[in-house]
């Protein structure tokens, strides 16, 4: 489906990832309706979209409570008329923890944004997908979906579960307009930690990390042409192409290889 005139709905339109979807979408003549928790991190959004700000929406929402996304198509159908498409990006990481240290409330918190969320804005919006001529589902799941990072471990279970979620939906809209695209980004050099209140371990930074980062715009861009290619499975960085390849011809090797190289964050 290609997105010039269509509308698009990018949850955590407010920053990293998904702010450089809302902004690739626009310079592609698509109309978009950006959803974050953050006023301020939208109102960003709007001010960098410059002229092109005028076919952007701005929702303050909080994806994981299910009657305001039930809510809020009705709104995004009144200013723009339909709705195309939507892009689940908005997501958080847990602490990097062991599971014996990681507290329920944060083990919820992360279920709440990364599966309901997606779960809730995919149901919510899809009867109106249903409607139009051709629309699309793109669901943001991780590399950590498809195998085990130790310190990530409730997170990786989300992402996971987004990955058979949205398998099972392609499958069973293979007769229909609606078409749905799974993504695996390896390491994005967004803010994630800052905003999830996972701060990484002290001495650990972005900059002396041994991981090497696909930068947002990248990514943004590569989820964008996958959604008009109607891929089926999208793997964003060397690292996530490496480590798929590993996974599936040596699964334990590769759980170990991947947590020797992260054990220095817990």
């Amino acid at each position: 489906m290609q997105v010039n005139n269509k509308t698009i709905v990018v949850t955590g339109g407010g920053n990293g990832m998904g702010r450089e979807l809302v902004l690739n979408l626009l310079g592609k003549g698509a109309r978009v309706a950006a959803v974050d928790l953050s006023e301020a991190a939208l109102a960003g959004t709007f001010k960098l979209a410059g002229d092109k700000g005028k076919n952007l929406t701005c929702y303050t929402l909080n994806i994981a409570d299910r009657a305001a996304v039930e809510a809020s198509p009705a709104e995004v159908i009144a200013a723009h008329g339909s709705v195309d498409g939507i892009i689940n990006c908005a997501g958080i990481i847990q602490k990097f923890v062991h599971i014996a240290d990681l507290d329920y409330a944060s083990i919820e918190r992360v279920m709440n944004v990364n599966f309901y969320g997606t779960v809730y804005m995919t149901k919510a919006f899809l009867p109106h997908l249903l409607k139009r001529p051709e629309a699309h589902i793109v669901n943001i799941s991780s590399m950590g979906g498809f195998l085990p990072v130790p310190g990530q471990s409730v997170y990786g279970a989300s992402k996971a579960a987004v990955k058979l979620f949205t398998e099972g939906l392609r499958s069973e809209l293979l007769d229909t307009p609606v078409k749905v695209t799974i993504v695996f980004p390896g390491a994005i050099d967004t803010n994630i930690a800052a905003n999830s209140g996972a701060e990484l371990k002290t001495g650990v930074t972005k900059e002396n990390s041994s991981i090497k980062m696909t930068p947002a715009p990248k990514a943004a861009q590569i989820i964008i042409e996958a959604m008009e290619k109607n891929r089926y499975r999208v793997l964003i960085g060397n690292d996530a192409k490496f480590l798929d390849f590993l996974y599936r011809l040596a699964p334990k090797f590769a759980a170990e290889f991947i947590y020797k190289q992260m054990k220095a964050l817990m």
